[in-house]
């Protein structure tokens, strides 16, 4: 067993349930422990007079809820998996923050795309969105729809040198799901079709180091004059995970919420190590 947990974050929601239950599946396949997390953010004024005893006041029902909402989640991750090392931690303070500071050190946070309710849509979704951009572990956003397993992992390549840890990640999930693999990179410019060729032999190159790490790997690679975000979107239909560089650039992370907004499937986001940041 890794030492490293892979932790989930739960609201309580059945979409956020969906996400733990793949996130069990996941544990499974890596042989990891399964830490399931649910914030409350606490603001000061939810804090009632001292001494009234018999009455909740705001910030007691909403660590009330966050505990019942790691209950729930345990008893699902329980019942998919009984023989899983399942740990529950509240957590406290700013949940978006709460949450991605969670994934310190972990092998994967699993996030939900969106809650239950307005509210709960605005609150998740925000979470999973500051994660998937912010946080230190591959963070993957579970989508509401289920399908089923393709054996394939696509993976978005922006240029070879924020690459490396998406392919790594990447490669090993393929490896792990004895699955396929599909690299891509898309741009949308005029002169893309000239340069076409150009690019599809620098990304073969990248990828020839990998495929010999990972012989039984099934490889492919495509080049695709369009928007990135809307060609990986269209990819995930077919993909168990569409894996992306995590902490990109500005411009880049429109890329990346397009992806995480319009995707059929799981998407990760892996941060790059800090040799790669300062590349």
């Amino acid at each position: 067993m890794t030492s490293k947990p892979l932790v989930a974050a739960t609201d309580g929601s059945e979409e956020s349930l969906r996400a733990v239950e793949w996130a069990v599946h996941e544990a499974v396949l890596h042989d990891a422990p399964l830490r399931i997390v649910a914030a409350a953010e606490l603001l000061p004024r939810m804090h009632g007079p001292a001494g009234v005893a018999g009455i909740d006041t705001v910030a007691d029902i909403l660590r009330k809820s966050r505990d019942r909402a790691l209950d729930a989640a345990v008893k699902r991750a329980t019942a998919i998996s009984p023989r899983l090392v399942i740990d529950a931690d509240p957590l406290s303070g700013p949940v978006a923050q709460a949450v991605t500071d969670s994934g310190s050190g972990a092998l994967m946070l699993v996030v939900g795309s969106r809650g239950s309710g307005a509210f709960a849509a605005m609150i998740l979704g925000s979470v999973s969105r500051y994660a998937a951009t912010n946080a230190s572990c591959p963070v993957a956003v579970i989508r509401d729809e289920t399908t089923p397993p393709h054996r394939l992992i696509v993976v978005g390549i922006r240029d070879a040198d924020s690459a490396r840890d998406a392919l790594a990640f990447a490669f090993e999930e393929a490896a792990q799901r004895q699955a396929a693999l599909t690299a891509v990179h898309a741009w949308h410019a005029p002169e893309a079709a000239a340069a076409k060729d150009a690019v599809a032999r620098q990304l073969a190159d990248l990828l020839a180091d990998w495929q010999a790490k990972y012989p039984g790997v099934l490889v492919s690679q495509e080049v695709a004059n369009g928007h990135p975000g809307r060609v990986l979107a269209g990819l995930s239909a077919r993909a168990d995970l569409t894996v992306l560089g995590g902490h990109a650039p500005h411009g880049a992370r429109t890329v990346t919420h397009a992806v995480l907004n319009h995707a059929h499937g799981p998407v990760v986001t892996v941060p790059a190590s800090p040799r790669e940041v300062q590349s």
